[in-house]
C-alpha cells in the first residue's frame, strides 16, 4: 500500500462539478493499493500517517503530527501510484488491485483514521475525480507499508 501524503493548508476533490470532499489545513493523501495488501496493511499504513511529525511547532520545526494539530485528512484513490513505467511509453498498472480487492483495504485505511479521531473526508472510489489542493511547504512524502 502507497500512501503520497501532501501537507495542505487545504484541498478539495470534486466528481461531476460536485464537491463531495473538502478539508481545511491536513493532509491530502493519494492512496494506492496492490494485490497482496490486507486490513493490516491499511491500519498499519494509517497509523503511520497520522502520527508523521511534518507540521510546525511554535519555533518552526516539523515537530508535529496530524493528530496533535487538529488537522484533517483528504483520502484519494489512486490506483496509478502503483502504474510502472520502466518499459515503454505506456505505463502498465498490472500492479494495482482491481476494485473487488482494493476497496476493503481502501476503506480500513479511512476508518483507522476516523478512529484516531481524525476528521477525514474522501474521493469517490473508482470515478473520475478534480483534486485541488494548496500545498503547504511543499511538503510529500511516499509512504509504503512494505518494502518493495
Amino acid at each position: 500500500m502507497r500512501a503520497l501524503v501532501q501537507r495542505v493548508l487545504r484541498a478539495n476533490v470534486t466528481v461531476d462539478a460536485e464537491t463531495i470532499g473538502a478539508i481545511g489545513p491536513g493532509l491530502l493523501i493519494l492512496l494506492g493499493i496492490t494485490h497482496s495488501d490486507t486490513p493490516d496493511d491499511a491500519r498499519w499504513l494509517a497509523d503511520k500517517v497520522a502520527s508523521l511529525r511534518i507540521f510546525n511547532d511554535a519555533d518552526g520545526k516539523m515537530n508535529r503530527d496530524l493528530i496533535e494539530t487538529g488537522g484533517s485528512a483528504l483520502v484519494v484513490s489512486q490506483f496509478t501510484l502503483y502504474g510502472d513505467c520502466h518499459r515503454g511509453r505506456r505505463p502498465s498498472f498490472i500492479d494495482a488491485a482491481p476494485p473487488p480487492a482494493a476497496i476493503p483495504p481502501y476503506e480500513e485505511f479511512i476508518n483507522a483514521l476516523k478512529a484516531q479521531g481524525i476528521k477525514t473526508e474522501t474521493g469517490r472510489f473508482g470515478a473520475m475525480m478534480q483534486v485541488e489542493l494548496i500545498n503547504d511547504g511543499p511538503v510529500t512524502l511516499l509512504v509504503e507499508s512494505k518494502t518493495v
